[in-house]
């Protein structure tokens, strides 16, 4: 009678363990797939490689899937980059409700400053766009309801969001703002006699920038086009407009005012 080898043995029993291995072995689940992951994945798509890598296609393979799986969740690029300004609005801190109706509204803002900052996309994406998703108005009447309860009338909290403008979402167009060469640093310093002769210009045609330029530097005009502390401005012109707020306010001012002194005959 024929005895099989243990080698011989070990060949056939190999398939048997191996196929009871993979009968057994948990299976890898793929993360499912929704709207929320979509909007997260680009947001972080757009915070690694700017927003104009964003693309349905360029989306989908960094989701491992193919570009029709996309549009189930989002109808097109449009509506991802509407989402995508969702998930940085609602990254937006509330404000301790302990606090006055100033100290919240400055915190709210600069809690929105500090989410567009994380997302230096996040301003060219909400400027550009057209179709407001409820976040946005949401945002924006939360934002009047606390000047509304610190008394404010709907006149006046009318007008002051319009001051404030853009600098609900935490960013503000700059007066001086310029785009630097990206090369800047690698540029030598400039002539210590060309600075002279331009400061010297300057102080013929233009007195008052040169005043402004010698302050912001410190008297060193090498540190011009240096750029200036966007974080100080943007927190100066805040607390300005909400300091001349709070004045309107207990002035009891409505914009009515402005129509009749506009309708007064001239003593003159």
């Amino acid at each position: 009678m024929y005895t099989m080898s243990r080698a011989e043995a070990g060949t056939v029993a190999e398939p048997e363990a191996r196929a009871e291995t993979t009968a057994t072995a948990p299976a890898v689940r793929r993360e499912r797939l929704n709207r929320d992951r979509v909007l997260r994945s680009a947001v972080a798509l757009a915070d690694e490689a700017g927003i104009g890598a964003v693309s349905m296609r360029g989306l989908a393979k960094e989701l491992g899937v193919v570009p029709m799986a996309l549009y189930k969740h989002v109808a097109d690029k449009d509506e991802l980059l509407d989402g995508m300004v969702d998930v940085v609005i609602g990254e937006f801190a509330q404000a301790d409700p302990s606090q006055d109706w100033k100290d919240r509204i400055r915190q709210r803002i600069l809690a929105a400053r500090r989410a567009v900052l994380r997302h230096p996309w996040a301003r060219q994406a909400i400027e550009s766009r057209t179709n407001r998703t409820p976040a946005v108005p949401g945002y924006m009447d939360s934002l009047a309801g606390e000047f509304r309860a610190g008394g404010f009338s709907a006149d006046l909290t009318h007008h002051v969001m319009h001051a404030l403008g853009n600098r609900i979402w935490g960013f503000s167009p700059e007066l001086f703002e310029e785009t630097r060469p990206a090369d800047a640093q690698d540029q030598p310093p400039p002539d210590p006699q060309a600075q002279e002769a331009l400061a010297r210009e300057f102080a013929v045609r233009y007195p008052n920038i040169l005043a402004i330029a010698m302050a912001a530097t410190e008297g060193d005009l090498s540190r011009v086009g240096g750029g200036c502390d966007e974080q100080f401005e943007f927190e100066f012109a805040l607390d300005l407009l909400l300091d001349g707020a709070e004045r309107l306010h207990r002035q009891n001012w409505h914009s009515h005012e402005l129509v009749v002194n506009a309708n007064k005959p001239n003593p003159d």
